[in-house]
């Protein structure tokens, strides 16, 4: 059997080095996928929701975030993304995405939305001037 790897995980608020990982489940674009010591290299985007990791002796444990890269090589796994929560109880770290971090990514949402106006009253206003020079 191959050895565990290690997983990192990073946010811009933190960074977590577990090691023993012998298991990993997400989820892509493409669908759920699993991750084993000795996987063949690996780079995918994560969608919203919930991943899951283990040790040899542990139960799962779960990670919501709101999207992530993923890279595997060399039995390191890395995650990258804004924010993340891990939790060892299911329903707990369920509430969380649902609640919490859905919160943040309808605010973050809004705030794209107010920035993609403000570009095209921008572009709109600089038409309008360029329009007065001809």
């Amino acid at each position: 059997m191959n050895q565990p790897f290690t997983l990192h995980l990073q946010s811009a608020a933190r960074h977590e080095r577990i090691a023993g990982v012998v298991s990993f489940v997400g989820e892509d674009a493409s669908g759920r996928f699993g991750l084993l010591p000795g996987h063949a290299p690996l780079l995918t985007l994560l969608e919203y929701g919930l991943a899951r990791f283990r040790d040899a002796a542990g139960p799962w444990r779960y990670l919501a975030c709101p999207g992530a890269v993923l890279w595997f090589a060399d039995d390191e796994l890395f995650l990258t993304t804004r924010r993340y929560l891990i939790d060892d109880d299911y329903g707990r770290i369920s509430t969380l995405l649902a609640g919490q971090l859905a919160e943040e990514e309808a605010a973050l949402q809004s705030v794209k939305d107010n920035l993609r106006r403000l570009e095209q009253e921008l572009f709109r206003r600089l038409r309008g001037l360029e329009a007065g020079r001809t």
